[in-house]
């Protein structure tokens, strides 16, 4: 299956692209606004593949060109660009294509990292409502470690909650999920879940901003 990885240059779509390479047979293609960007970045995780012994080509292409094939297309972007990055690749979405939406919104002050939650109710249901008719929305990734997730000698061991309202399109981003050595999907209910998974993050990030043992941090439920 092939994914894309939009803002696949970015720290999320950098461990998604290397744990998806590396620990599965899927074909991953990285985009960027900037299509030389993502070549270059492409070319990076190729070498770091390579110097594990594994001979993977990673794509690389535009946004919008790097999503005309995709099954599963990953908005790895910040927040405030999600809608502008949905909008950008919106004609060039297969009917089946799938957006997932690992964005969390967030605001920093004296006292840490605070989840801002936008009027939508969450940013999963803001990528809906940028998306296409028809075009299905899951939210996953939202509570990962980025730096963690890039590092492949790091072992990872962690739940990954997933909504949506799709039930077929969710089962799918659980798959995928799961051929990540490390990373265990767990079914959240529906898109309108989504603020409550998002708001975790900032939490994340406190914790192990204050507590040294807790750096990159992620959740498991047990």
């Amino acid at each position: 299956m092939q994914i894309a990885l939009l803002g696949g240059t970015g720290d999320i779509g950098e461990g998604l692209a290397l744990r998806l390479a590396y620990d599965t047979n899927h074909d991953v293609i990285v985009g960027s606004r900037d299509a030389e960007k993502a070549e270059t970045k492409a070319e990076e995780y190729e070498t770091e593949l390579s110097s594990r012994g594994l001979d993977v080509p990673v794509g690389a292409a535009a946004n919008p060109a790097a999503a005309a094939d995709a099954k599963v297309v990953v908005c790895s972007v910040p927040a405030y660009h999600l809608a502008d990055t949905i909008e950008s690749v919106a004609d060039r979405l297969a009917d089946d294509a799938i957006l997932v939406s690992p964005a969390v919104g967030m605001k920093r002050d004296e006292d840490g990292v605070h989840y801002n939650q936008p009027g939508a109710g969450s940013v999963t249901q803001l990528a809906a409502a940028a998306a296409p008719d028809g075009v299905a929305v899951v939210g996953a990734f939202h509570n990962l470690a980025a730096g963690k997730l890039a590092n492949l000698d790091a072992d990872l061991d962690w739940n990954v909650p997933v909504v949506g309202d799709d039930a077929d399109a969710k089962t799918v981003v659980m798959d995928v999920t799961a051929g990540i050595t490390g990373l265990e999907p767990l079914d959240a209910g529906g898109l309108a879940n989504a603020a409550e998974i998002e708001s975790v993050t900032p939490l994340l990030i406190n914790l192990a901003a204050n507590n040294d043992r807790l750096h990159d941090l992620g959740v498991r439920f047990d």
